[in-house]
């Protein structure tokens, strides 16, 4: 079974809540190493810059919202004729 973010048809508001930093690579079209790159990035300006994550007990999740701002994207933009 194919994971959400290895389908690169679906849409950001069909993702889930929370990514792994994996499925958010597949999303933005990046290399593993690179998305923790930029979760290390994140963490390190405090926010600032990079890929938006939060720790979950040790490990890292990254929420759609996070990469949706990321993208700065509009979501609803989508639906509206």
């Amino acid at each position: 079974m194919a994971t959400p973010a290895r389908d690169l048809d679906v849409e950001l508001d069909e993702l889930p809540a929370v990514l792994t930093v994996e499925e958010a690579a597949a999303v933005l079209r990046i290399s593993r190493g690179a998305a923790y790159q930029l979760a290390r990035q994140y963490r390190c300006t405090g926010g600032r810059e990079g890929l938006p994550v939060v720790t979950l007990g040790r490990t890292l999740r990254v929420p759609r919202a996070g990469l949706v701002r990321l993208l700065d994207l509009d979501i609803d933009a989508d639906t509206e004729g």
